[in-house]
């Protein structure tokens, strides 16, 4: 009797253990079924979210796309605009420089020039003007008849112009040495051979007293000038002192005296002189002159075909043995 109670009550206890067991697992079931349901919700959210966002970024970028293009599109009509004013202003000073040129030449007009109130700024806006010209070379060689070209031709012209009467020189050394500063510079960063008809009339414009007409400057290039200016400063006493006391004076002088062109050489001669002649300047800067003198250079130019150019670099030579210099 016993042993039936025990056997039975066994049972009981294998049956609610088995039974209890499969609900427990069915709840863990059920509670992990939720759990992924819940998971399954929230990834459903989060696509949602993103493909709204999408659509939204997918949105602002077209509309970026569009706005960008009728921004380049603008900025290309700008650039248009502004190639087409500055061709414009270009050709324009051309024009008005070039008429300036040829009416300086009367010395009337050029003192009713430094007489009025934007004469300095005049001056100043071409050596930054030439400056820029020449910076934009780069071993280019420009068009001579370009409209560039003949606005900074004109420009030194009216320089050398100025430059030819008494009162033009002592305006532009007493009031404008940025320019002469600037005219010595480019004479430098000038290379042999470039820019030729510029550099004669920098020059001259530092030394003589002719008066300079459009048709009277040969076609080699910038060089002309630039130094046919220098040339008609140096008549100036005051103005000879300043530039022959600028750093580097003298091996520009030796240096220019290298260039291919004869009229460069010429001119660069002329002002080679005017600093043996004048012995208040000559005497600072003989030492230097008899150290660092090219002399076959300019014997070689002495026996040259270009008559002006012998009878230039003869005189030269007479001036510096008259100096008793080691000729």
């Amino acid at each position: 009797m016993h042993f039936l109670l025990a056997v039975q009550l066994a049972l009981s206890v294998c049956y609610f253990s088995l039974t209890k067991g499969r609900t427990d697992h069915d709840f863990l079931r059920k509670q992990d079924l939720e759990m992924k349901e819940q998971e399954l919700e929230q990834l459903r959210l989060d696509r949602e979210h993103f493909k709204a966002r999408l659509e939204t970024l997918q949105a602002d970028s077209g509309r970026e796309k569009e706005e960008k293009l009728a921004l380049r599109q603008q900025l290309n009509e700008a650039k248009q605009q502004l190639l087409q004013q500055a061709e414009y202003c270009t050709e324009m000073g051309a024009a008005t420089c070039t008429l300036l040129w040829g009416v300086t030449s009367s010395e009337e007009v050029v003192k009713a020039i430094l007489g009025g109130d934007k004469a300095l700024k005049f001056f100043n806006i071409t050596g930054q003007t030439m400056e820029s010209f020449v910076k934009s070379l780069d071993g280019d060689v420009k068009e001579l008849d370009s409209n560039e070209n003949q606005f900074v031709f004109a420009l030194a012209g009216i320089v050398t112009n100025v430059a030819a009467i008494a009162c033009g020189r002592e305006f532009l050394v007493s009031s404008s040495r940025v320019l002469l500063d600037t005219m010595l510079q480019l004479l430098g960063d000038l290379k042999p051979g470039q820019c030729t008809k510029l550099k004669v009339c920098c020059f001259w414009y530092l030394r003589t007293s002719w008066a300079l007409a459009l048709s009277a400057i040969p076609s080699a290039g910038c060089y002309w000038l630039m130094l046919m200016s220098l040339y008609n400063v140096s008549i100036n006493l005051k103005g000879l002192k300043y530039i022959s006391e600028s750093p580097g004076f003298i091996p520009l002088l030796w240096w220019l005296l290298s260039d291919p062109d004869a009229e460069v050489c010429l001119h660069a001669l002329r002002l080679v002189q005017s600093v043996v002649l004048e012995p208040e300047v000559f005497s600072k800067s003989a030492s230097e002159f008899q150290n660092s003198l090219p002399l076959p250079r300019i014997l070689a130019m002495s026996k040259s075909r270009n008559p002006r150019l012998q009878m230039a670099a003869q005189e030269l030579l007479e001036d510096l043995r008259a100096l008793e210099c080691d000729v």
